[in-house]
């Protein structure tokens, strides 16, 4: 499950520190990525679809019952159990896809190929802002963001990740930037 952070939560929540699906503080733990382990605490998933994607903010929005507007959305994106994240073309077309997709304008397009677990990371650097991807193809896992402004509209980009990857699973938390009310 996700869990949508408004703008005003981020002063009260430290960057580096993870939530659990019920918005709880995960314990940290000097363990990490670097060492070779995955922390094994991911939140649960749905039962009614395990691929279903989070559209809480557009509910909250929708419920709120004023206007609101923001500089733009960031979507921080989880893939579990993931095929094909270490091929680099694979990750070259389906970012210019999602970038398409979302109708952004592309400047630069900037991948690594990493010999060690040929894991791929790289940054499109869009007029709208960006989309990156970290990939680590030995844990089938991948972490995509997309921060975007104006009419651009980050969620368009989800199916066409989960084509190209076809993961078990997709996270996918919401974060409003430049909330104006």
């Amino acid at each position: 499950m996700s869990r949508t952070i408004a703008a005003t939560d981020l002063a009260a929540t430290p960057i580096t520190t993870s939530v659990t699906a019920t918005g709880q503080p995960r314990p940290e733990t000097s363990e990490g990525w670097a060492e070779g382990r995955l922390r094994q605490a991911p939140p649960p998933r749905l039962a009614e679809d395990a691929r279903a994607i989070d559209t809480s903010a557009e509910e909250a929005l929708a419920t709120e019952g004023r206007a609101r507007r923001l500089a733009g959305t960031h979507l921080l994106i989880d893939l579990w159990d993931a095929r094909g994240l270490d091929d680099l073309g694979l990750a070259e077309d389906t970012l210019r896809e999602a970038v398409s997709a979302v109708g952004a304008t592309l400047l630069h397009l900037h991948l690594h190929h990493f010999t060690i677990n040929n894991g791929v990371s790289g940054v499109a650097v869009l007029a709208e802002s960006h989309i990156s991807i970290h990939t680590w193809p030995e844990r089938g896992y991948a972490a995509l963001d997309i921060f975007v402004c104006g009419d651009s509209d980050p969620r368009a980009a989800l199916p066409v990740f989960r084509r190209a990857w076809s993961p078990a699973r997709m996270e996918v938390r919401t974060c409003e930037r430049g909330l104006v009310e």
